[in-house]
């Protein structure tokens, strides 16, 4: 099985707001760990928060994350100003699309930006929202387990 993401970007700086505004895009999505923060950091990067004033102006902002973690989740909160869904369940769709419902946002004027194939885009296509995999925000400093494991996922993005 082949998951083919709308946009295959290197970083998440790459992601072309004026290109999402002019296609009706709406809302963003983010993926939290390895996405906009280094993995259970629990910390924006101050170029993160200066590119997601930027976002803001135009898009709804909204994150959806897998993690459960109580301790990690709470430290997160304190730290962000937009609406955060943990314990997405992500590739499953029921809880993020009862997000998107929450705060009144059309599946087809979201985009979903994550770091995982398997998890992030095939949930943002099964939501019916554009979908941006980028690649992981630490891929510079990661382990080399966590980069072939992640080289393994890859193998199923179509080219």
């Amino acid at each position: 099985m082949f998951v083919k993401p709308d946009y295959n970007l290197k970083r998440i700086y790459d992601i072309n707001l004026e290109e999402l505004k002019q296609s009706g895009i709406k809302g963003m999505l983010f993926d939290l760990d390895s996405t906009l923060m280094a993995s259970k950091s629990a910390q924006y990067s101050q170029e993160i928060l200066d590119w997601l004033s930027i976002v803001r102006k135009d898009f709804f902002i909204g994150v959806v994350s897998n993690n459960k973690n109580p301790d990690y989740i709470e430290k997160v909160r304190q730290i962000s100003d937009f609406p955060l869904l943990f314990d997405a369940g992500k590739p499953r769709i029921k809880r993020v699309s009862a997000f998107l419902n929450e705060h009144g946002l059309n599946p087809k004027e979201c985009v979903l930006v994550g770091d995982r194939p398997l998890t992030d885009i095939i949930c943002g296509q099964r939501l019916g929202c554009k979908t941006i995999l980028v690649d992981s925000i630490t891929a510079d400093s990661e382990a080399k387990i966590v980069r072939f494991v992640r080289f393994l996922e890859r193998l199923s993005v179509s080219p």
